[in-house]
């Protein structure tokens, strides 16, 4: 199956390059690359042309809409969904489409690795995600409630994404994959697959904190689960 990888990008030159060169090296051949420039100032765009793969331009704010544009366009069966400071290992694409070979489920996801985060915060995190995040994915389906997906490491079915209406644009940033998680899941089966670790950068727990940040996503969690 072709996999369609969709990359927001809101001023990311200083990451951007990196993260596009572990992408490129994957060991799985049949997919494309969509960086989705969301109005940026710096070189975002030029460095990601320079690399081969395609560009497009959403002058909307938000996480949700760059990747709708990106959707628009896509050509795959599976939607991929990375930020641009992510960084892949070789078999990322490989271990997530062998789950759909399974016609029930909808949607993969997979814990982050914050590379650069404290090594206490790391190895916490790390088994927060695989235990907690975990065993609440599958409580929350069996509950019809809802499943837990980590926005910038996701796989979705196309066209279950299209039958459930794309991606939200009323949602800016928190609670987007909270949001994406409930809506596919009330189409099929969504995995939690702990070993389809994706690393990512801690910056933004680092620049506002690592309490606050938790706080507001929890909030914006259990705020998106419970809404209409």
């Amino acid at each position: 199956m072709k996999v369609s990888i969709i990359i927001p990008a809101y001023n990311e030159e200083s990451c951007i390059k990196e993260s596009l060169q572990s992408i490129l090296k994957q060991n799985y051949s049949d997919f494309e690359v969509i960086v989705v420039d969301n109005n940026s100032t710096d070189k975002t765009s030029e460095i990601a042309k320079s690399m081969g793969v395609k560009v497009l331009f959403e002058k909307r704010k938000g996480t949700q809409w760059a990747r709708e544009c990106g959707r628009s366009v896509a050509t795959g069966e599976i939607i991929a969904n990375l930020d641009a400071d992510c960084l892949p290992d070789p078999d990322w694409l490989e271990r997530g489409v062998k789950h759909f070979s399974n016609k029930k489920v909808v949607a993969v996801g997979g814990p982050y690795d914050y590379y650069d985060a404290r090594w206490s915060f790391r190895i916490f995190s790390m088994l927060f995600q695989k235990y907690i995040y975990r065993l609440f994915n599958f409580l929350m389906q069996k509950l019809h409630s809802g499943a837990v997906l980590i926005g910038g490491n996701v796989f979705l079915r196309s066209e279950t994404l299209v039958k459930v209406g794309g991606y939200n644009t009323s949602i800016l940033f928190y609670g987007d994959d909270t949001d994406t998680a409930k809506r596919m899941s009330k189409e099929g089966t969504v995995i939690f697959d702990t070993k389809m670790i994706v690393k990512t950068s801690a910056r933004r727990l680092k620049s506002q904190g690592f309490f606050k940040i938790s706080v507001i996503y929890i909030y914006h969690f259990f705020k998106t689960l419970y809404s209409k």
